[in-house]
């Protein structure tokens, strides 16, 4: 069994070389470990650090966020014959000692996925109030969409099977948390949590959530997309369905007024509105339709990329 350890690192000279040695040489059941750091176009000594002490390097050019470092850090993992990949931040704030909880459900075959969870407690200390319940309502949404109840969905302390990572196929290179928990989920993969410990920095300013709002807008976007992909007849029959009830709202209420009063009038565009917005939500559901089957053209799709994987 090899297990890689992956970090993506953007300006992290003060805090690289202490987060790598601290990461461990020996696991049960494990092989061979490797270390790998994800330089995600740091101007700073990071990446010249991280090889000094013995981890493997991958460069980018420029800063394309931590989605993109994953993608980096999978395609290595299967490239180089990993069984797990497991990721940590580089700021120090997860235990290394860790991680054997991480890789034992999936050494054990219990799951594909494991997320660390830092709320298990509550809300950790010196983390920022607003920042934690913003991660408790995007867990519940994500939660919702996935029909399983997950409690820490943004956490950057995971680990993933070889299996997993050959069916991922990501496209948001600003983060990918959430959208390889649905990806994975819809594809029939096992995604658990495990409790995890965390350490936070008060001074330390998030890397990825440099703006809250930005971040949720970026996120929800992401979460929309992986949507539109596996789940277009729920996405679009929702927004077609809405229509439709608002064109029957006006509809009924010109109806209503008629038998009261015998006329149309003052409300006669009431049915020309409730008629536009009837034909408008048939035109969405329509549009459901078209999307389902784009889905079952992009599930073969996944399936020959999945085998090409594993043919590489």
């Amino acid at each position: 069994m090899k297990l890689i350890i992956y970090i993506p690192a953007f300006n992290e000279e003060v805090n690289i070389c202490n987060v790598i040695n601290n990461l461990p040489k020996v696991l049960d059941n494990i092989d061979t470990i490797q270390h790998l750091v994800v330089d995600d176009g740091s101007v700073d000594k990071t990446a010249e650090l991280a090889k000094s002490v013995g981890a493997h390097v991958i460069y980018h050019k420029k800063n394309q966020g931590v989605g993109a470092a994953f993608y980096s850090a999978s395609q290595f993992a299967l490239e180089n014959g990993a069984d797990i990949l497991v990721g940590i931040d580089a700021d120090g704030q997860f235990n290394p000692n860790e991680i054997h909880c991480l890789i034992e459900p999936i050494l054990s075959q219990q799951a594909d996925m494991v997320i660390g969870n830092r709320f298990t407690l509550g809300l950790p200390k010196n983390m920022p109030k607003f920042k934690y319940w913003g991660n408790l309502l995007v867990a519940k949404m994500i939660s919702l969409i996935c029909g399983q109840n997950f409690q820490d969905v943004s956490c950057g302390f995971r680990a993933y099977s070889r299996e997993i990572l050959m069916w991922l196929n990501l496209h948001g290179s600003f983060t990918y948390t959430h959208e390889t928990i649905i990806s994975s989920i819809y594809e029939g993969k096992s995604v658990i949590e495990r409790p995890t410990s965390v350490r936070y920095d008060p001074e330390r300013k998030s890397r990825v959530a440099k703006s809250i709002f930005r971040y949720a807008i970026k996120t929800s976007a992401i979460i929309f997309r992986v949507l539109l992909d596996y789940q277009p007849m729920r996405v679009f029959g929702a927004i077609g369905g809405f229509l439709i009830l608002i064109g029957i709202g006006f509809v009924a209420y010109l109806l209503g007024h008629y038998a009261l009063t015998g006329a149309f009038t003052p409300y006669k565009a009431y049915g020309f509105i409730g008629l536009g917005f009837i034909i408008f939500g048939m035109l969405v559901f329509l549009l459901a339709l078209i999307a389902d089957m784009i889905k079952r053209v992009r599930a073969n799709q996944n399936r020959l990329l999945y085998e090409l994987k594993k043919m590489k």
